[in-house]
C-alpha cells in the first residue's frame, strides 16, 4: 500500500526534470490523494508551473464515474493547490448524461476553488466495460460554456468534441 498516494515519485520526478532542463515547464496531473493533505503538498512542491487534477464530471455524476473519489474532496484539492500559489487545471468529460445547468454548477463550483484553467470534451467510450455516451454534445454548447467560463474568470478554456485535459494550457 502506498501511503504517501506516490508523492515522493511525483516529486523526485518533477525537481529531476528540472535539475536536467531547469528551462522546461512542466504540468502534473495528479491523482485523488483521498485527503492526505501533506501528500498533496509534496507532490506540488516540486517546482512544476501547473497542477492539475481532474473533476471529470458532474456532482450528480461523481459516484458513477469516480467511484473512489469525492466530489467535494477533489474540489478542496483544487482549492489547496491554488493556495499553495500553483496555476491550477482540470478537465471534465461531457455526454455521460448532465445537463447544462449541472455543467454550469460544477464550472462556478471550481471558479469558486481557485481552478484557473478549464477543459471541457466530449466523452468517448473506450471500451464496452465503461459508461456508454448518452449524448454527443453540439460545438454551439461546447462554444456557450467556454464563454460563459471566461466570463466567471477562468484564465484558459480548451472546450469542444475532441480536447482532453491534456490539451495545450
Amino acid at each position: 500500500v502506498c501511503h504517501d498516494r506516490g508523492a515522493e515519485i511525483w516529486y523526485q520526478t518533477v525537481t529531476k526534470v528540472k535539475e536536467l532542463s531547469p528551462l522546461t515547464t512542466i504540468e502534473t496531473l495528479i491523482p485523488d490523494t483521498k485527503g492526505n493533505w501533506d501528500a498533496l503538498y509534496r507532490m506540488i512542491s516540486a517546482g512544476q508551473e501547473v497542477v492539475s487534477h481532474n473533476m471529470e464530471t458532474v456532482e450528480r455524476l461523481y459516484r458513477p464515474v469516480r467511484p473512489q473519489a469525492k466530489y467535494e474532496r477533489s474540489l478542496e484539492q483544487i482549492r489547496r493547490t491554488k493556495e499553495y500559489g500553483k496555476r491550477t487545471k482540470t478537465g471534465i468529460m461531457l455526454g455521460l448524461g448532465e445537463t447544462i445547468i449541472e455543467v454550469m454548477s460544477v464550472v462556478r463550483d471550481l471558479r469558486r476553488a481557485g481552478c484557473d484553467m478549464l477543459a471541457l470534451g466530449q466523452y468517448l467510450r473506450p471500451s464496452p466495460d465503461q459508461m456508454p455516451v448518452e449524448s454527443y454534445i453540439e460545438p454551439r454548447q461546447f462554444k456557450m460554456l467556454e464563454d460563459a467560463g471566461y466570463d466567471m474568470g477562468f484564465k484558459r478554456i480548451q472546450s469542444g468534441p475532441f480536447i482532453r485535459s491534456s490539451y495545450y494550457s
